[in-house]
């Protein structure tokens, strides 16, 4: 793990329109295997109602300067208006956790 101090979690629940599920999951899949080697992620965690828990080393700046603009997300963002009514993004910054070591912070 990054000796860096600061993480950021974006906690993302998706309203896929009917009849969509599968194909938005495969969408959201294909874009995960793109981000999961850069070098700033941690983990993603995919719930069965589609909502994805993803945790990266730094800000919510530095992930809106970094990573944002990388080309698969262009064409991820392009293919959501088929696939989805609407999306609630959350920025969460991790101020302990037990069970793992997936974050900086500690008890």
């Amino acid at each position: 793990m990054s000796t860096n101090k600061n993480q950021i979690i974006l906690n993302i629940r998706f309203k896929i329109k009917p009849g969509k599920k599968e194909s938005f999951r495969e969408s959201l899949f294909s874009m995960i295997s793109n981000f999961k080697n850069e070098a700033s992620f941690v983990s993603a965690i995919v719930s069965d109602d589609l909502v994805i828990y993803e945790i990266w080393q730094g800000t919510k700046e530095s992930w809106i300067q970094h990573e944002l603009n990388k080309p698969y997300r262009a064409e991820y963002e392009g293919s959501l208006a088929k696939l989805i009514d609407d999306r609630i993004v959350s920025w969460l910054e991790p101020v302990s956790e037990w069970g793992s070591t997936l974050t900086n912070v500690r008890r």
